[in-house]
């Protein structure tokens, strides 16, 4: 592995955290909207992550015997959590209120969101200590022929 292999596999780490921090923060900010544009209800938003370019078995024999570390992360898709039930609240003034009276709110939990932003705030964090830390010893290493 390289010291521009060790670069690129934190740099990877640090766009996908990036990518999901931002999806958090569009959930928290749309925890009340009960209409998108398609008239429909927001639903929570996840991000899936996979280990990027792993197909050869070359890199599955190299990972398995510990002469590859890794090639990085990167963003298959950006999926909508369909499990977790809508929030439903009496309102009957509301004017997207059903038959019965009840608003159906975003699936979205402030808690478990403000959780998932520390998470992903601080592996952000861990990618750039490690890629400073790569890049410290590749300066160091330049200086030994000094």
């Amino acid at each position: 592995m390289s010291i521009m292999d060790g670069m690129n596999v934190s740099a990877s780490g640090m766009t996908a955290q990036r990518l999901r921090m931002d999806i958090i923060s569009q959930n928290i900010a749309n925890v009340k909207t009960t209409r998108d544009e398609n008239g429909e209800v927001y639903r929570r938003k996840m991000v899936v992550f996979a280990e990027k370019g792993t197909d050869s078995f070359a890199d599955i024999l190299h990972s398995k015997t510990g002469e590859r570390v890794g090639n990085g992360v990167k963003v298959t898709q950006i999926i909508e959590d369909t499990k977790t039930p809508m929030e439903m609240v009496y309102d009957p003034s509301h004017p997207d209120a059903n038959e019965e009276g009840y608003v159906a709110y975003p699936n979205v939990n402030a808690v478990t969101e403000m959780t998932n932003l520390i998470d992903a705030s601080r592996s952000y964090e861990a990618n750039v200590t490690a890629f400073n830390a790569t890049k410290n010893m590749a300066l160091k290493g330049l200086e030994v022929g000094k």
